[in-house]
């Protein structure tokens, strides 16, 4: 994970890196930059290089392979997040306590930093990251091709914000009524929205995930091309505070989500 040219003084709760892990990182980097208009470009040693995605020109994000023991367990494709921490010790001693687990203990990545695999109490997943450098990413408004948007379903809004309020310092923004699809919940950092939470129904046949949103340039381009290049559209385009979005699965099965922002 390389270095932010536009670091923030504390990065301390943000999303700052998206790592796809999948079965076909050769399919998924022909789909995602038809898709979101990313680049790649490779990082490490030959033998163990990393592939990693591009938005005007800085990287984002990067592939990972799908293990064997996760395919075992009949895992899909996903996406992971990566939450910023200026101590990662300390954030990762706290999760037992708050009721969370520790899947993957503190690691390190040579030249860049250290991470830990992460699950709520609820069963979503996550990456705590603390970096050797500045940490990649940046605050304020996602330009496009960049991640402008996380949600996370789970199955205690309270008890959830309380999680990652602790571990992260995030604060309640706003909770929206959305009728029979419950409240929407508005999750600040720093006293800007991060992302929204919402609580998974009977109805919903999924488990406590988080869910990923990539700010393109033409909902509609960003649509066609998902279908066109073998992904499927499960939530058709719609409308939105301030925007449009639709949530799909990559031909390989990862899930994610497109924006469009008129700003």
């Amino acid at each position: 994970m390389p270095a932010s040219p536009s670091p923030s003084p504390s990065p301390h709760g943000r999303f700052t890196w998206h790592d796809l892990v999948t079965t076909d990182s050769a399919g998924a980097q022909a789909f995602y930059t038809k898709v979101a208009g990313w680049g790649t470009e490779p990082w490490g040693p030959p033998e163990k290089s990393y592939t990693m995605w591009t938005a005007n020109g800085r990287p984002i994000g990067g592939i990972g392979p799908l293990s064997a023991e996760e395919q075992a367990k009949g895992i899909p494709p996903y996406w992971m997040g990566h939450i910023a921490t200026t101590d990662l010790d300390a954030t990762v001693a706290q999760v037992p306590a708050l009721g969370g687990a520790v899947l993957l203990p503190p690691t390190p990545i040579p030249t860049v930093g250290r991470f830990a695999i992460v699950q709520d109490p609820y069963g979503a997943t996550f990456s705590a990251f603390q970096s050797d450098n500045e940490a990649p990413g940046h605050d304020g408004p996602a330009a496009v091709g960049e991640f402008s948007w996380r949600e996370l379903a789970t199955r205690d809004l309270d008890g959830a914000l309380a999680f990652y309020g602790k571990l992260f310092g995030w604060t309640l923004g706003s909770d929206m009524d959305m009728g029979a699809n419950g409240i929407y919940r508005i999750v600040n950092r720093n006293g800007q929205m991060l992302g929204g939470m919402y609580l998974i129904t009977e109805a919903m046949p999924m488990p406590p995930s988080w869910l990923y949103y990539v700010r393109v340039a033409d909902i509609d381009a960003a649509a066609g091309a998902t279908t066109a290049a073998g992904g499927t559209i499960v939530q058709p385009i719609m409308d939105i505070p301030g925007g449009k979005i639709f949530i799909a699965v990559d031909p390989q099965g990862a899930t994610f989500a497109a924006h469009w922002d008129p700003s």
